[in-house]
This record gives structure tokens, C-alpha cells and sequence, in this order.
């Protein structure tokens, strides 16, 4: 069983992405839901990437497995 994510985006990495796409100004709040989103977003990709290269006899996720996580996942 796939361990689970403990990784954690930098909140002001975050922040500035929600300001480069248009946000004026940013809660706090609104940084940490956006930040829970995204690891939980790519934790899915990450999954079921490691999947699709364990299914193909790979160690290595390669840019293919990455773009037909993401097409699987929605």
C-alpha cells in the first residue's frame, strides 16, 4: 500500500501563485485550502503515475505516466 504524502507545499508559494493568476489579496485561510488542494491533487497523479510504471515494469515515472495520471484521473 502507497504510503501517504507528507510533503507540504510553502504556504507563500502558494499565495504567489493565487497572485500571478489575478488575486489582489489572499487570506490566510484561503492560502491553506488552496495549498490542502493542490497536495491532494497531486497526490493522485503521483499514485496512480507510481502505478502506471509499477504496471509497466518500471521503477522510473517517466512524463508519459505523469500525463496519463492526470487524463485518468480528470
Amino acid at each position: 500500500m502507497p504510503k501517504k504524502l507528507s510533503a507540504k507545499l510553502p504556504l507563500k508559494t502558494v499565495e504567489r501563485l493565487l497572485r500571478d493568476y489575478g488575486a489582489k489579496r489572499v487570506s490566510k485561510d484561503a492560502t491553506r485550502a488552496f495549498a490542502r488542494y493542490l497536495e491532494e491533487l497531486t497526490s493522485h497523479i503521483a499514485r496512480e503515475a507510481g502505478d502506471l510504471a509499477e504496471h509497466s515494469g518500471r521503477k522510473t515515472i517517466t512524463e508519459k505516466d505523469i500525463s496519463l495520471a492526470k487524463k485518468r484521473i480528470g
